[in-house]
């Protein structure tokens, strides 16, 4: 069993939390795993959720004898959201903390449930990371993505069709989160066709033939069930103008690969870099969410078109991903003008050269060199 590196002891000694992450991510197996000798209810047990949807009380009546900070998991909360009064209760009158984990909290605030306004800190679960991988097979998982039961499957293209379909069914049929799933469903592959570029509503609600608020929404829709995030502009400028618009991204690039009808990435296409730099923001996301970092992710575009795909907090650090195995000035030359712009931040290349090093003030690293001190923390 691969031991997964998130660690949130921490978070439940301070409180209860909620444990949001997307389908397939781990997220039963980590909490077997990090609290085992903890109370657990498992809410895909049916009979089990049967009896608490009929009667939510039980779980007061069970619990209430419990010791103060007793540990409490409920794995899928979702799945009897009229729970959460009970948990609710449970925290404010007997001192107990919860584990709390789901897919999402939208169906749970698009329904009006508790919420229990404050009382647990939100937290976030993703697809396998490099720290937990020593031995990753770079191909597989920039063709097949990280979620575990994809990324250890010896066939995962049949699992990725039926993940797909999953999402669909269950987070946006049956909660009725669209009026027409096949628009929806156009919808998906067009945000595929512009992940990682800069978001043009228009352009997208033309080619799904909606309305650029039903297009907007369904990004929301998206977001808010972690099937896809924003990756907002960095928008604080002394000299240049920048774009303002966010780009896009699926929260696996095994998932955005199948929605792209990939069967294979050749290096050194457009589709491979594409996917690289995918893969490397996808661990950075894991990896500001796991460290509880309060540096945001951004990116910095210029208005005639200079980039550097990912900026760390206040321009920190600035960041240019490249897909190539031999690094040269071509690829960093954004870096003069942001330099120019944030002459105190921090320029990296991420690349698949294997000679990690410094060409001036451009740090240079190979991929895995890079993850490695990332997890060190030593890149921030």
């Amino acid at each position: 069993m691969i031991q997964r590196i998130f660690n949130i002891t921490k978070d439940v000694e301070e409180g209860s939390i909620f444990l949001f992450g997307a389908r397939q991510t781990g997220k039963s197996i980590f909490l077997e795993q990090q609290f085992s000798n903890c109370i657990l209810f498992d809410l895909l047990d049916s009979d089990l959720k049967l009896r608490l949807q009929a009667r939510p009380a039980l779980l007061f009546e069970m619990l209430q004898d419990k010791p103060e900070n007793t540990l409490v998991v409920i794995d899928e909360i979702p799945e009897v959201p009229e729970l959460l009064n009970e948990v609710h209760r449970l925290i404010q009158r007997k001192k107990l903390r919860f584990v709390l984990s789901g897919s999402s909290a939208r169906k749970l605030k698009r329904k009006g449930y508790n919420t229990l306004g404050g009382r647990a800190t939100p937290c976030y679960f993703f697809p396998f990371v490099s720290a937990e991988l020593p031995d990753l097979n770079l191909d597989k998982a920039l063709l097949y993505g990280l979620l575990p039961p994809h990324y250890l499957a010896k066939n995962p293209t049949k699992l990725l069709a039926g993940y797909i379909d999953i999402y669909l069914k269950e987070e946006i049929k049956e909660e009725a989160l669209v009026r027409n799933l096949d628009n929806f469903q156009h919808f998906l592959s067009a945000a595929a066709l512009t992940s990682g570029e800069i978001v043009n509503y228009s352009n997208i609600a033309s080619d799904c033939g909606v309305s650029v608020k039903t297009a907007k929404s369904y990004f929301d829709i998206i977001s808010d069930t972690l099937i896809g995030y924003m990756l907002p502009a960095y928008t604080k400028v002394m000299k240049r103008k920048v774009t303002q618009a966010p780009k896009f991204y699926f929260f696996d690039v095994g998932v955005y690969n199948y929605l792209m009808k990939r069967s294979a990435l050749a290096q050194g296409t457009p589709e491979y870099g594409h996917a690289f730099e995918h893969f490397v923001l996808q661990e950075l996301q894991a990896y500001v969410a796991y460290t509880h970092s309060r540096e945001k992710l951004s990116y910095w575009h210029t208005y005639n078109g200079k980039e550097v795909d990912v900026v760390i907090g206040d321009a920190k650090i600035g960041i240019e991903i490249k897909s190539a195995r031999e690094i040269m000035p071509k690829h960093y030359v954004n870096f003069k003008e942001y330099k120019e712009e944030f002459p105190n931040s921090r320029c990296i290349v991420v690349s698949l050269d294997k000679l990690t090093r410094r060409s001036g003030d451009i740090e240079i690293y190979y991929v895995f060199d890079f993850f490695k001190k990332l997890w060190n923390k030593e890149i921030f």
